[in-house]
Parts: structure tokens; sequence; C-alpha cells
């Protein structure tokens, strides 16, 4: 990536797995004011002039460094449409409010922008079980969970409520198809798992007892659960090496992965394979000082965007981004672009006369192949998941470089 990377380490702790935010003398609005352009019926978050997002992120905690660029690179994105007129004459407006990655904050947020901001629909809100929490108030208000910052399996029509759109594929299906490719092309028959005991380490688990379960040749001979804060492998290290893996699945944070190939190198133990679900895919990872990180695999749902330096319109974007932020473009960026141009296709689609009814028949016509980061999206009333694209890469010399494609 381009540039100095400005973001520590100590702020990309991320696991689930995105600066700005509304002014907060202007993130209030009434259930007075809401009402479409063509019905005499009230729709919460909309106006004749305006659509009313709402977020639930962490911006001042251990996730902050994914959920400011992911603000960040969808305020960039509605700023933009915004200056182009809006969508079908409203200006979409996007409070966020800071959780700082704490669950009862989360609900406490998510119950404001709800109940008293009245938003039409919560869009990259952060974190597992902070979105499992907030969906009862959010359902009961008939307001669409579009785009959270986290692919865990139950956030996707969970229950009855159907008005959930995920960015991405889950956590479980995109690592294991990395972890079976990798299986396929290596001799491959300890599998061994270093792993978070939240929703987004437990799928990476179950996916490699799956693997084992249904391949013969295949062992899951060692799981290994971490702290989030833990940053000390050593001892788990020598336990793997012991146990003869031969590839180790990490659902760990940005730094925990680091850490934890970091230590492995400075072991010399060279015959093994480590691979990271999605949340490990970050420039932070690849850039790790002396090296730390060679030789991880991750999967992702774009290729790294250096990669794609010589395309036009993706030079102009990190151009943008970074003259904006000071900060090279992330993970999390990305994410935040994708998602808003995702939702504004959606918003599009459903017309003038907008409510949860026509925004979901809108959303499950959205499909494009994205000029920036050439990811395919297309979400269908079958999947509500918007990119179908699933990557493996692998560090190599400080840099993201892309293996194959999964799906």
């Amino acid at each position: 990536m381009r540039g100095t990377f400005k973001t520590t380490l100590l702020a990309l702790t991320v696991t689930l797995g995105l600066v700005g935010c509304s002014d907060p003398e202007t993130t209030a609005t009434t259930g007075a004011d809401t009402a479409t352009a063509n019905s005499d019926i009230p729709v919460q978050g909309v106006t004749d002039t305006e659509i009313l997002l709402g977020s639930a992120n962490d911006l001042s905690g251990p996730f902050a460094g994914f959920g400011n660029p992911a603000v960040a690179g969808a305020n960039m994105y509605f700023d933009e449409v915004n200056a182009a007129g809006g969508v079908n004459g409203r200006m979409i407006r996007y409070i966020v409010e800071d959780h700082s990655y704490q669950v009862p904050k989360a609900v406490q947020a998510a119950n404001k922008l709800v109940s008293r901001d009245k938003v039409f629909a919560m869009l990259m809100s952060l974190g597992t079980p902070h979105n499992l929490a907030s969906f009862p108030i959010m359902d009961r208000a008939n307001v669409p969970s579009v785009m959270p910052l986290t692919f865990a399996r139950a956030m996707i029509k969970e229950g009855p409520f159907d008005r959930r759109y995920m960015s991405g594929s889950t956590y479980y299906d995109s690592i294991k198809l990395g972890m079976e490719n990798l299986i396929a092309q290596n001799d491959i028959n300890n599998l061994c798992v270093m792993y978070i005991p939240s929703d987004y380490g437990e799928e990476t688990n179950e996916a490699a007892k799956d693997i084992s379960d249904s391949n013969p040749n295949v062992t899951l001979v060692m799981a290994s659960s971490h702290r989030p804060d833990e940053t000390d492998f050593s001892g788990a290290m020598a336990k793997l090496r012991d146990s003869d893996c031969d590839l180790v699945a990490l659902s760990l944070t940005i730094r925990g992965a680091i850490t934890a190939v970091g230590t492995a190198n400075a072991m010399g133990w060279n015959d093994v394979k480590f691979i990271a679900p999605v949340t490990g895919f970050h420039p932070a990872v690849a850039e790790a000082p002396g090296g730390a990180s060679q030789g991880l695999y991750a999967v992702s749902y774009y290729n790294d965007l250096s990669l794609r330096e010589n395309e036009p319109a993706t030079k102009a974007w990190m151009d943008k981004y970074e003259n904006a932020t000071g900060e090279d473009v992330s993970a999390g960026a990305i994410l935040g672009y994708l998602s808003a141009k995702v939702t504004v296709e959606g918003l599009k689609a459903a017309g003038a006369d907008l409510n949860a009814d026509t925004f979901n028949t809108g959303m499950e016509t959205v499909s494009f192949v994205d000029d920036i980061t050439g990811s395919t999206v297309a979400i269908t009333p079958d999947s509500h998941v918007a990119i179908n694209d699933i990557y493996l890469s692998q560090v190599q010399n400080g840099q993201w470089k892309t293996v194959t494609q999964l799906k």
C-alpha cells in the first residue's frame, strides 16, 4: 500500500469484524416530519427531502481502527451522492453513535437511533453480539439492518424478520473455502485452530471441525482459545508445533494474527501454514514490521487495492480518500464505501415511494461490478449477501498477493 501506514496496531485489534460522523447538533430528527413523498402514511426516517440512516459503531474502543475508516468511506460516498442531487430527490443523512464495543452501549445507541432519531435503516453497525442485542429494537420498528460490520451467520434472516442484508459471505463459508483450498493444494493432514471464543472465532472452529469430520485424510488435532487482548502466543505456539500442525486457522485480532505468525517465524517453524478469515485481510497485517506476517494466507471479498492502482477509478478513489482523511486506504474504508454504494443502489431502485417493503424489493435487484474494487455485487430474493466473490491471498514481501479466486 502506498504511503506511510499511519494507524497504529493498537487501534487495529480487530476481531469482527469501519472519521467522521454527523455533527452532533444535527443528528436528531422527530417522527413528526417523517412522511413519504407519494404517500400520506408516515415512514420512519423518510421525509420529502431526506433519508435518515443510523449506525451503532465503535469509534473509540478496540475496533475503532475498523469503525472509523468505514464511517469515513461511507460518508465520502454519501457526500458525492448528495452533491449530485441525492437519491430520488432526497439527501442522505448518516448518524453514527459510538458504542466503544460495549453491548449495553450498543443497545442504548440503537434505542436512541430507532426510537428518538427515527432512522429509516441501520447501516454498518459493528459487532455480532451488539447487533443481536439490538435486533429486537429494530424489528419492532420495521428498521432494516444493512451491511453490519460482522460476517456472522446470524446476521442474515435471523428469525421471521428478513430485512437484513450482509456485505459478504459468512466467516464460516469463506474460511472453510480457504482451508479446503490449502488442504487440496498441499500435503496437509493435521489441522489446528487458534480462535477467540466468540461468534467470529467459533465459526472458524466449526469450519475446521466440519472439514475434519468430512475428510478422512484430515484431523483437527488441536484448537486453542484466546482472549481478544492476548499478545503472548509463545506457549500456545510451542504446543501447536508439538502437535505437528500442518495448517493453523487464526481467528484472532489483527494484532494477534501478526504476533502469532511472527512467533512461529521467530521459532523457525517453517513447515506450517497459517490462514486468517476476512478480518485478517488488512494492510496492517501485510505491512507488519520485520516481515512478521510473511507467508500468512487470508480470505477476502476483493483483491488488495494496491494490485489495482493502475486502474484509473481505483487510483482516483484511493487518492481522494487519503487526501480527505490523511490515512491510507484500509479494509474498513473499502467496506464502508461498498456498503454505502450498495445501500444507495437499493434506495434508487426502491423509487420515490420509499418504505421498508419497497426498499427490500429494491435491494433484491441490486447487481453491479464495482469499478474501484472489482467486486461482483448481486443481491436476490434468495440471497441477501451483496459481495459474492471470495479470494485467497498471501502476504509476500509486505503486500497481499492474490493466490486464487475461490468463488
